[in-house]
């Protein structure tokens, strides 16, 4: 754990999110039979510059990437799964089942990215004491005496916007230390706790604001 933490220290946070597409291309690549990749291989499929790539791969690889043969697959891969905590199991409580809620339940391949969401809550009477995916729904009053009694490390929101401060704070009452927040607001936090936030707004503005510029540039060359 501690050559790992020393591995993260080195990675700025963009890094840290390229590993999980590179992890994904290289096994890939590692199904295909390839042994080894090179630097300007990965760069010219992500449309990355060769230098970023190969400053990435030197702060995760063990083995130094030779000239002509690049870096051993395996050993990326290998590298790249502990760094990311692939290895560990973090539990994980998810609050609000709701659409968004019960997809989140259902996918089945969170554990494969070594987090385990062992319980969900929500404050609908109609939902409490269902199960979804094996995951069974308890009243959100009980977030902080479950989540500190199981030792739960990473909360997930997806309730509604006006509920979603009151849950955060519930959950770190209860020793949450991270929180993936899929609510449109910005939550009040201490600096320990991390917030990651899913804004589908903001993406969506973002996708928006590219197909009118498209529009407008399409509309210029006609």
């Amino acid at each position: 754990m501690g050559a790992e933490k020393e591995f993260l220290s080195g990675l700025s946070t963009q890094a840290i999110k390229r590993l999980p597409y590179y992890l994904q291309y290289l096994r890939t690549l590692s199904d295909d039979g390839v042994k080894n990749v090179s630097a300007p291989m990965i760069a010219a499929h992500f449309q990355y510059t060769e230098i970023q790539v190969r400053k990435d791969f030197a702060a995760v690889s063990s083995v130094k990437g030779k000239p002509k043969s690049g870096f051993p697959i395996q050993d990326l891969i290998g590298s790249m799964e502990r760094i990311l905590g692939y290895h560990n199991v973090d539990q994980a409580v998810l609050v609000g089942t709701g659409l968004l809620g019960k997809a989140l339940l259902s996918y089945r391949q969170f554990e494969e990215y070594g987090l385990q969401i062992v319980m969900a809550f929500d404050r609908n009477k109609n939902n409490i004491g269902k199960t979804i995916n094996g995951k069974k729904i308890v009243s959100q009053e009980k977030i902080a005496d479950l989540c500190s009694r199981m030792k739960v490390s990473i909360g997930i929101i997806t309730v509604p916007e006006d509920q979603a401060q009151i849950v955060c704070d519930q959950l770190i009452a209860g020793g949450v230390k991270a929180i993936w927040n899929f609510a449109p607001v910005h939550l009040m936090v201490d600096s320990h706790i991390l917030v990651q936030n899913e804004n589908m707004a903001a993406s969506l503005a973002l996708l928006s604001k590219h197909l009118q510029e498209q529009m407008e540039h399409d509309a210029r060359e006609e």
